[in-house]
């Protein structure tokens, strides 16, 4: 009998669907699927609950992919490493790590399951990282007929499926491109004003391998984290970064909020695994009690982006907890937020108060389309006016793609029908 679905890992949304299941192998899940495209019902893959929209809902049952068995089959000679799609990136990074190899990078948090993160394009920083989806070479997922597809890079279709957004099908196994594993020293700085940011934006964000600024919008950039991938013939971290000064005690994103689950600052060198995501794994995530938004806009009107939020200020600090800004690499996969275009990552964390957040979105978003702006697939947008398919061109050859795998519409909900038509 499957169980109440809940809520997700934030509290500010709670799920409709009929239950949960939690199938424990992929003939399960393929069961599952066939049940509900004889019956007419409609199903849905349920990762670990990260996404902060009806992206992951149902009218029907959840399918809990935390459930199948954790796989790490490593190909050395091809760099490459195949998991469950359900795995989260902080429970075999550390595995990884022992046989030598790396991802080139991760997320700040490292405890969103590989599946969710490519399906909506979650990302990382740095000029010259792609989001995390850009590392698939391989997908495996259960079709809306129950049939265990793959494709591999170079397939038709393999560049529509990976940020599939749950359309496609259950993704029971990813395989990801791995690079030699590396170390990371990140250090902190404290309080960038606005005209430093806007005039020296590239340069700021060119400085690391990773950068975020976090900023609460008012006179500036609060703290500037740069994570430096260590090598034989790398500097020291300076004691100040375009006049920012090093922080010398430990800092979380958020003002005022302890750091103990935050990963190692002060320019200490550390694994890949446990200096890129901004919290350890062991920890509560983040803050929790939050809605997040964000939006990625095309890099080269990164400074135009934020000049047209600065006269947003009073309006959004009332709800607003921090800002995040980060650079992202172009990627060719059709969905990506990073299609074919470098972009510049703006992401919110509001407070959790859900008519608060939707009652200042429209004017963010009013700032940001015009300029090419793409929410990022799991987080909160509201999209009125329906500009979204515009955004993507390859978005009809996704919807030609969705029908091909999902002829029944066994994965359809009202958030992809609001998207699909």
């Amino acid at each position: 009998m499957a169980e109440s679905a809940g809520t997700n890992w934030a509290g500010n949304y709670a799920y409709r669907a009929s239950g949960i299941v939690h199938p424990a192998s992929v003939e399960e899940i393929q069961s599952v699927v066939r049940r509900a495209a004889n019956g007419g019902t409609r199903v849905r893959a349920l990762g670990t609950r990260h996404c902060f929209n009806d992206i992951a809902d149902t009218t029907g049952e959840l399918i809990a992919m935390t459930a199948l068995p954790p796989r790490f089959e490593l190909d050395e000679n091809a760099r490459a490493v195949t998991v469950s799609g359900g795995t989260r990136y902080g429970d075999f990074a550390e595995q990884l790590d022992a046989r030598g190899f790396a991802l080139a990078n991760l997320a700040s948090l490292p405890h969103i399951s590989v599946a969710g993160a490519i399906a909506t394009a979650t990302h990382g920083s740095g000029d010259r990282n792609q989001n995390l989806a850009a590392a698939v070479s391989g997908i495996e997922f259960v079709d809306g007929t129950g049939e265990l597809r793959t494709l591999r890079r170079g397939d038709d279709g393999f560049e529509g499926a990976v940020v599939g957004i749950g359309a496609l099908g259950l993704v029971t196994a990813v395989t990801l491109d791995v690079v030699p594993s590396f170390e990371v020293a990140q250090t902190v700085y404290t309080e960038l004003d606005w005209p430093t940011v806007l005039e020296n934006f590239d340069a700021i964000t060119s400085a690391s391998y990773s950068v975020s600024m976090f900023t609460g919008w008012v006179g500036g950039v609060q703290q500037v984290w740069l994570k430096r991938a260590v090598t034989e013939d790398s500097d020291e971290s300076p004691e100040t970064f375009f006049g920012a000064a090093r922080a010398t005690e430990k800092r979380h994103p958020l003002p005022g909020v302890d750091a103990t689950a935050c990963t190692d600052q002060f320019g200490v060198p550390g694994a890949w695994y446990d200096r890129l995501p901004h919290f350890k794994l062991a920890f509560t995530p983040s803050n929790g009690e939050e809605i997040q938004s964000e939006y990625l806009v095309p890099r080269e009107r990164a400074v135009e982006a934020i000049q047209a939020l600065l006269p947003l200020t009073e309006r959004m600090v009332p709800v607003l907890q921090v800002t995040e800004l980060r650079t992202i690499a172009a990627d060719d996969l059709w969905l990506s937020t990073a299609y074919e275009r470098d972009a510049l990552g703006i992401h919110f964390t509001w407070k959790r108060d859900q008519a608060g957040v939707e009652a200042v979105l429209p004017a963010i978003e009013a700032a940001l389309f015009p300029l090419g702006a793409r929410p990022h697939w799991g987080k909160l947008f509201l999209d009125v006016d329906r500009v979204i398919p515009s955004l993507y061109p390859h978005f009809d050859d996704f919807k030609a793609l969705a029908a091909q795998y999902d002829p029944k519409r066994v994965f359809r909900n009202a958030y992809l029908d609001r998207l699909l038509g």
